[in-house]
């Protein structure tokens, strides 16, 4: 399947078309990616046994911004426990600091010229310990805080959704006084309207405050959850912050909702290096940096062979212009 099909089948023509009236011709030729970002999650076996080594190797395929991702030692108890029983099937355990101390951290990617806008992390850590979540934060140079997944539990209803959406306003407000923002990592879930015809996840978009609540987009998980990723930018222009930049092999739909862990990863498979499967990245990335993107971070889950899968996007994403 060829983008073009691509595009069809997923009801986003609009991507191609929708860019023109909002892009002068002189920004056409100008604008382009200013620093590729890397979410950590796609490479934590290459910091198993020399993290100086995997950082180096990052810094040579071109990654100039990490993304971190919990738990840290100062998370809260809740996600250390899931992580713990998440581990066996990730096969490895690495996280945070990948086991340096947040100064040892430091040190090393100064040495490599590496940057960390952004931080991952829990909703429970966000909501008890934003105090140290923000010293770490600030040590490292982060903008963002970063919940990447809402807990299951914790959004079995539209009353849920709502409440969320309160919670995320507080989240927000908390991290604005520490001298950070707090954004919103979608999935699959809740992008689809139900059966009264209501989006749970716009529940949580119109009920937050935009100058509190700011949103990450991974174009992979919008896909699949059946939803356009131009579409969301534009309704949301000036929110979407930050994006993680998958591809796929083929149009891949969650069979369900896209609701839990095991749906995520029997998705996996279907990842291919940026740039080399059916999305429509380009056109993506032209439209987020139109409507105020800051932070484009490749990811690429269970990636078969990290260096060369990082390294393709990376040669991939410095190649964009417009």
């Amino acid at each position: 399947m060829n983008r073009k099909t691509f595009i069809k089948q997923a009801s986003v023509a609009s991507l191609a078309i929708g860019l023109t009236p909002s892009l002068s011709s002189c920004m056409l030729k100008k604008q382009k990616i200013a620093k590729i970002g890397l979410g950590l999650f796609t490479a934590p076996r290459l910091f198993q046994e020399d993290v100086e080594k995997g950082i180096a190797t990052l810094a040579e395929l071109g990654i100039q911004e990490f993304e971190t991702y919990g738990p840290y030692t100062f998370s809260d108890a809740r996600n250390h426990a899931s992580w713990k029983a998440l581990t066996p099937q990730l096969g490895f355990d690495i996280s945070g600091f990948l086991g340096l101390s947040l100064n040892e951290f430091q040190t090393l990617l100064k040495k490599y010229n590496i940057s960390v806008p952004s931080m991952h992390t829990d909703l429970y850590t966000l909501e008890g310990s934003m105090g140290k979540l923000a010293e770490a934060a600030n040590t490292v140079g982060a903008n963002y805080v970063v919940l990447p997944a809402i807990p299951e539990a914790e959004r079995a209803t539209l009353d849920d959704y709502k409440r969320i959406a309160e919670r995320f306003n507080a989240i927000g407000a908390a991290a604005k006084k520490e001298g950070i923002a707090f954004a919103y990592h979608n999935h699959g879930y809740g992008l689809v309207p139900n059966e009264q015809g209501i989006k749970p996840v716009d529940l949580i978009f119109d009920g937050t405050d935009p100058n509190l609540v700011f949103l990450e987009m991974d174009i992979f998980w919008t896909v699949a959850g059946r939803a356009n990723p131009v579409e969301l930018i534009q309704k949301h222009s000036g929110r979407y912050k930050m994006f993680h930049i998958k591809d796929m092999r083929e149009l891949t739909y969650f069979e369900g909702e896209g609701s839990n862990a095991s749906e995520w990863m029997a998705l996996f498979p279907k990842l291919v290096s940026a740039g080399s499967g059916v999305m429509p990245i380009d056109e993506i990335v032209q439209t987020a940096t139109a409507h105020g993107a800051e932070h484009f971070f490749i990811e690429h889950d269970f990636a078969p062979d990290p260096v060369e899968n990082i390294g393709s996007a990376a040669r991939y994403l410095e190649s964009l212009k417009w």
